[in-house]
């Protein structure tokens, strides 16, 4: 962490009182899905996939409708929930490998200034169970050396493809979970698609839930904070084997053979809504845990997921990549595109936050809003110090139900999926694709008010939002020869 950075840290003010007291600290549980679509939970319409622990938790608090996450894939967003600055400052802005390490993507530099640092620094136990994505272990990335006080999961993005791995990372020891470990990307064109073929003994999710809960019980006595970023529903499809047979056989028609990238499954329907019925009983044991050790009334719980979900593959009318058919759940609720995109469908999702006393149970908000308010959002609800250099805005006030802040522009630099810019002001958004390309895409406007899908272009009418959205870029958008973009330009 820079020094910089702490000096603002410890000089800054917070912008209103402390939430709570000495005696009684607030904890925070921020709980993160990997590619779950805005659509896939029951409270957010869902018909077909059970989720009755996140439905009762959104009852119990606050679910947003126009959240969106910090980036259309994995490690640039957890990039910008991290750091609290969006893809047009933050250092990681895609899913690139680690130069010189044999597992893990390019490392957060040792200068950027993370939430947990904040937190660890205020005396709060640190704790990161799941899928990091942000640098291996040893490098600057290190969840270690970025705040939290333990780690255990995957620290490579690649490896958490298969949830029946050789290993998973506690701290920088590498733990052995499966001597016969299932690779996550295989083809089986021929022959019957066997469950058995294809599951391992020790499942990582399991191995990665216990760890977290006994974080919590460790450090009951103290105040917490729990970064959980499960894996589910990110293929392949490997789920708790118990889950399928709650799902009804006649759904699957056909096999899924790998054809689409990531590991066969005989009945992948059944398999793709186990993964996310399982990641809603992962929730579930968390909340019972903080009942149990009586810390529910002071643990404020965030549920988020890092982007949309999972896009369509070539070459197949039905399946997606991994076999997920995304058309078959309605996935995204109907908003335009899938992850990779800076439509709303690649990164409108859930957020439910959980806060008793202090969010109206059963409370709704159409409060525009992404990763980057999360930073300064946590550090005042816990009574810290706000740091200097953020790109969010507290939701502290939508929360408690109070005016809302003003909401700075949402910024998105994205040069993968052959490069995209994006600015939200709110109700309206502009949009340029193929910014990489030898043709990029005209500049789009979209009324997301009257239009959440994304159907109607109104650059024609509105040039100046798109004038005003490329000088805004050009300011926000800092160079970085890691994720090289090209400038925004009205052309």
């Amino acid at each position: 962490m820079r020094i910089g950075a702490l000096f603002l840290l410890l000089a800054a003010g917070c912008s209103s009182p402390p939430s709570t007291s000495r005696k009684d600290p607030l904890n925070v549980v921020f709980i993160l899905a990997d590619d779950l679509g805005f659509g896939e939970l029951g409270c957010y319409g869902q018909k077909k996939i059970r989720t009755p622990y996140l439905d009762r938790l959104a009852a119990q608090g606050m679910r947003f409708t126009r959240h969106c996450s910090g980036a259309p894939v994995c490690a640039p967003s957890r990039c910008v929930l991290m750091s609290g600055r969006h893809l047009g400052h933050a250092p990681i802005r895609g899913n690139k490998r680690a130069e010189g390490y044999p597992e893990g993507q390019h490392p957060i530099p040792d200068e950027t200034l993370t939430i947990a640092e904040v937190f660890r620094k205020a005396g709060y136990a640190t704790g990161a169970f799941g899928k990091w994505g942000l640098g291996p272990a040893g490098s600057t990335g290190d969840p270690n050396r970025q705040g939290f006080d333990r780690f255990f999961g995957h620290n490579c993005q690649g490896v958490a493809h298969s949830f029946y791995p050789s290993h998973l990372w506690r701290n920088s020891e590498k733990v052995l979970l499966n001597a016969k470990p299932v690779p996550g990307h295989a083809k089986q064109p021929e022959g019957v698609v066997r469950l058995e073929d294809w599951t391992g003994e020790r499942h990582s999710s399991v191995a990665i839930l216990g760890e977290a809960l006994a974080f919590l019980r460790e450090s009951a006595a103290r105040p917490f904070f729990l970064y959980l970023p499960f894996t589910e529903p990110h293929a392949a499809l490997q789920p708790p084997v118990d889950l399928l047979d709650t799902y009804p056989r006649e759904w699957d028609d056909r096999p899924y053979r790998g054809q689409c990238g990531y590991t066969p499954h005989p009945r992948p329907r059944a398999a793709y809504a186990s993964m996310i019925t399982a990641l809603d009983r992962h929730v579930g044991e968390i909340l019972k845990e903080l009942d149990r050790l009586s810390l529910a009334d002071r643990t404020l719980v965030l549920f988020s997921s890092d982007n949309g979900t999972t896009h369509h593959a070539p070459g197949d009318a039905q399946f997606g990549v991994a076999g997920v058919d995304a058309a078959f759940f309605e996935s995204t609720a109907g908003l335009r595109a899938f992850k990779g995109s800076v439509y709303e469908g690649g990164i409108r999702v859930p957020l439910i936050v959980r806060w008793p006393g202090r969010v109206r149970p059963g409370s709704v908000s159409a409060f525009p809003s992404y990763f980057a308010d999360h930073f300064p959002t946590l550090c005042e609800a816990a009574g810290l110090p706000v740091p200097g250099g953020l790109d969010g805005v507290s939701l502290l006030p939508v929360l408690e139900g109070r005016d809302a802040p003003a909401r700075p522009p949402m910024v998105y630099v994205f040069p993968e999926y052959g490069g995209q810019f994006a600015v939200n002001y709110g109700s309206l958004k502009v949009v340029r694709q193929g910014v990489r390309t030898k043709q990029p895409g005209p500049w789009e406007v979209y009324d997301l008010d009257r239009d959440p899908g994304e159907t109607k272009d109104l650059a024609a009418e509105r040039p100046e939002l798109v004038k005003k959205a490329v000088e805004l870029l050009r300011a926000q958008a800092d160079p970085n020869p890691v994720f090289p973009m090209p400038a925004p330009v009205l052309e």
